[in-house]
């Protein structure tokens, strides 16, 4: 596989999270990384009750990114972009930002949307998506 191919490469990761629907964890294209929306489940245990309360499940969340993006050879430090969806926006928005923000540098923070919604698969309060890009590797 060329990592930085314009043909995309469709990733289907088998220790990432169990996908909830038809998808791909991640779709790469000339170094471009799209990250599908992780939900706060355990890989190890797909069916199990998921963690409460919205600290605990950006936790989660952010841990599911850090697999996929290491099984793909990357690390949060690749992400550019992230889409998060708050299904209690009002409530969990502080407490999120605290944990969402504890996973990067101060100095390095994605750009970010974040948005409320009435509700999100497994019945979640958390879901984010991302876009990384590979390191330019090409000599000089």
């Amino acid at each position: 596989m060329s990592r930085r191919s314009s043909v995309p490469d469709f990733h289907v990761l088998p220790n990432a999270p169990r996908p909830v629907a038809p998808f791909s964890h991640a779709v790469e294209a000339d170094g471009w990384v799209i990250l599908t929306g992780q939900m706060p489940t355990d890989p190890q245990a797909p069916d199990a009750p998921l963690p409460e309360g919205i600290v605990a499940q950006t936790d989660r969340v952010m841990a599911n990114l850090e697999l996929v993006l290491k099984e793909l050879g990357l690390d949060l430090s690749h992400i550019l972009q992230c889409r998060c969806f708050l299904t209690e926006f009002e409530r969990d928005y502080a407490a999120f930002n605290a944990t969402y923000a504890s996973h990067f540098p101060a100095d390095r923070l994605p750009a970010r949307t974040t948005v409320g919604v009435t509700a999100l698969a497994v019945g979640a309060l958390v879901e984010i998506d991302c876009i990384a890009r590979r390191p330019d590797t090409s000599p000089a």
